[in-house]
């Protein structure tokens, strides 16, 4: 098995090679940059139908964490298309981060069509830097498929629990490594290098959750689940909050 790996791994980077021909040539970074946004609006509908039971209990008490206002302050970085924003509660005061600016079109669309929401501002920022957010500004944060891409994640969370109010929550959803034991793993490890590549910098086997334990909540409520995805490298997910 140990030899078995790294000759598969060989093999989905042959048949990748066109990809690392462009990203060689400096091409394919800008390829990512302008078609991801596109192709994230595209799958992020069908994601929402598959985990949208899941979805609606994640965020079930998202409107618990308000503050003084009566209203929800929310950041959500790596917003991409606006997927979360139809689960979000009425009145919430949205600002959106994601360093690509090319999702912002997309997003607008998004925004159209939730109209029970309060869009104050989109700003083009990686994660790990949020300097344009002050201390303790935000009642929540949220996070969904974000983590697998950052470079940085103990950074990301770092920067959300400074930008969160005391008391305030960080909401996550997150595909994870599967079991070590399972097949899925396996095939994780075959094709986590051409994977991180092809999709934009994503990660398939990150154990998120050890980030998570070791960012110094006062509460963290994490489940483990296996999303309704068959057949997908994906299919391990860890989604719950920690609150600040």
């Amino acid at each position: 098995m140990g030899l078995l790996i790294p000759l598969l791994q060989k093999c989905v980077q042959l048949l990748a090679l066109p990809v690392y021909v462009l990203a060689f040539l400096g091409w394919w970074d800008w390829i990512c940059k302008k078609s991801f946004p596109y192709l994230m609006s595209r799958l992020s509908k069908s994601y929402n139908a598959k985990l949208h039971k899941e979805k609606q209990q994640l965020f079930g008490n998202l409107a618990d964490f308000a503050g003084s206002s009566g209203h929800v302050s929310l950041l959500e970085i790596g917003a991409g298309s606006g997927a979360n924003f139809s689960f979000y509660p009425p009145g919430c005061r949205v600002t959106c981060t994601d360093p690509n600016p090319n999702f912002q079109q997309y997003l607008l669309s998004g925004m159209a069509q939730n109209r029970h929401l309060r869009f104050e501002d989109f700003l083009v920022a990686a994660a790990e830097d949020l300097r344009p957010v002050p201390d303790s500004s935000v009642d929540v944060v949220v996070g969904t498929l974000v983590l697998c891409s950052v470079d940085d994640v103990a950074a990301v969370l770092k920067e959300v629990r400074r930008v969160l109010r005391p008391g305030g929550a960080f909401y996550f959803m997150e595909h994870v490594a599967a079991h070590s034991s399972s097949w899925i793993y396996f095939w994780q490890q075959v094709f986590s290098p051409a994977w991180k590549l092809v999709a934009d910098g994503c990660s398939l086997a990150r154990e998120t959750w050890k980030n998570l334990e070791q960012a110094n909540f006062s509460e963290l409520n994490l489940q483990h689940i296996n999303a309704p995805l068959k057949w997908s490298l994906v299919q391990t997910h860890i989604l719950g909050y920690a609150v600040k």
